[in-house]
C-alpha cells in the first residue's frame, strides 16, 4: 500500500474520532491545575504555609540601626537635615519638585597632596536619599536611629507675567512702534 493511501486511510479514521478527542481536550481546560505538594499535604502544613506567606506587623517602633551594618560613630554623632531640593537652574522643567531628600552633616575632608583633590573618610557625605513625602523621610531617619532636623522651604515666588509677546501683539493699545 502506498505512503499516500495510508495517510488518507489514518485521516478518516482520526475524523471519526475528532470529535470525542475536542470534547475530551476541552473538559480538561476546564479543571483547574493541582500542585502535588498542595494535593499531598497535611492540613497543618498548609495552614503554616499560609502563616509564612502573610505579612508580620510589629506593633511597636523598629529601630533596624543594630542591623544595617553602619559602624555606631555614624549612626549616634551625625544628623540628617530633610529638606525639599531646589529646583536646577540649568532646567526650566518644573518636573520633580516636590520630593524631599535626606543629607547628612559633613565630617573632616583634607585636600589630597597628590591631584589637590578633597577627600573624606566618610561614607555617607555623598548619599542623597528621595523620599516622596517628609513623613516618609522622618520615618526613614528614625528606624536608622539618626537625629533629624527638617528645613522648610522657601516660598515659591508668583509667575510673573511675560513681557516679551506683548511686543508684537496686534492690539494698537499695547503694540509698540519701532518707528
Amino acid at each position: 500500500m502506498s505512503l499516500l493511501r495510508q495517510i488518507v486511510q489514518a485521516t478518516k479514521h482520526t475524523q471519526q474520532w475528532s470529535p470525542v478527542l475536542s470534547r475530551g481536550m476541552a473538559s480538561m481546560r476546564d479543571t483547574p491545575v493541582i500542585d502535588v505538594d498542595t494535593a499531598l499535604a497535611k492540613p497543618e502544613d498548609i495552614e503554616q504555609k499560609n502563616k509564612l506567606q502573610g505579612t508580620i506587623t510589629v506593633p511597636v517602633k523598629v529601630d533596624i540601626s543594630p542591623i544595617t551594618g553602619v559602624p555606631e560613630e555614624h549612626v549616634k554623632t551625625r544628623r540628617v537635615r530633610i529638606y525639599m531640593p531646589p529646583k536646577n537652574a540649568m532646567q526650566s522643567g518644573t518636573n520633580n519638585l516636590s520630593t524631599w531628600q535626606i543629607d547628612f552633616d559633613n565630617r573632616e575632608r583634607w585636600e589630597n597632596p597628590l591631584m589637590g583633590w578633597t577627600s573624606t573618610g566618610d561614607p555617607l557625605s555623598n548619599m542623597h536619599v528621595n523620599f516622596s513625602s517628609q513623613e516618609e523621610a522622618i520615618t526613614f531617619c528614625e528606624r536608622n536611629g539618626w537625629r533629624w532636623f527638617v528645613e522648610r522651604p522657601d516660598k515659591p515666588k508668583t509667575e510673573r507675567v511675560k513681557n516679551y509677546g506683548i511686543n508684537f501683539a496686534w492690539n494698537k493699545r499695547t503694540r509698540v512702534s519701532t518707528k
